[in-house]
């Protein structure tokens, strides 16, 4: 991997040229254009390995099969998508490393029941702060949301600066149809508690059976773990 002596930072005006070219491009074509933009050392990419995550992989691994992938282990997955993690690491060939909250901040949540009465302060801990030192080493940070998954994630654009980092949403204008025939299409394995009615997967205190997003966060207006805001 080659080394990026100074973290870059785009202007505004850069941002909007990166949009209006990639618009046009099928969501293989923006993985595969990325990585002409910009160098690997500058690109990070994360995973929930959650319900489709094999759409995202499958594409990332075809772009460059030498990406880091980096997985948040919160410590409170389901064993079924640790398994599936497993699964697509071993299929795709895929280089993954996991990061994780310091050890006693962790724990904390784990004797608090910190997500039964503040579920942000809970993400903040085990989700959020985790990436927050490795991603000051990158210029943009690779996520695959879509638009139809949340209001939030209808106003988003396929690039967007978020703090000191450059958001790339490659799948973000792809509908579930076509996400479901890519799927099919290319035979790409589903979550194993998708078939039982979960269809946004998060840690197992906070995910139940739903339709979209409906099952994360149950009873509660919370709609992202805040990685995306």
């Amino acid at each position: 991997m080659s080394e990026i002596a100074e973290k870059r930072k785009l202007s505004t005006q850069e941002i909007q040229d990166l949009n209006q070219k990639y618009k046009s491009l099928r969501v293989d074509q923006r993985i595969k254009t990325l990585y002409e933009d910009f160098d690997l050392a500058e690109i990070m990419v994360t995973s929930s390995f959650a319900a489709t995550s094999a759409f995202l992989l499958k594409l990332i691994s075809e772009g460059n099969s030498n990406q880091l992938i980096y997985f948040i282990d919160t410590g409170y997955h389901f064993d079924e998508t640790m398994a599936y993690k497993k699964q697509l690491t071993e299929t795709y060939g895929l280089n993954v490393k996991s990061v994780s909250a310091l050890k006693d901040e962790h724990e904390f949540t784990t004797k608090d029941k910190t997500w039964t009465k503040n579920p942000d302060f809970c993400c903040s801990i085990n989700k959020v702060k985790p990436l927050e030192i490795i991603k000051n080493k990158y210029t943009v940070w690779v996520s695959g949301l879509m638009k139809w998954q949340s209001d939030h994630r209808k106003t988003l654009d396929i690039f967007e600066q978020r703090g000191d980092i450059l958001k790339f949403y490659p799948l973000l204008d792809v509908s579930k149809e076509e996400r479901n025939n890519f799927i099919k299409k290319h035979d790409l394995p589903f979550h194993p508690l998708v078939s039982k009615g979960y269809h946004s997967i998060g840690c197992k205190h906070c995910t139940v059976p739903g339709e979209d997003r409906s099952g994360r966060w149950n009873n509660n207006p919370k709609t992202e773990c805040g990685l995306h805001l």
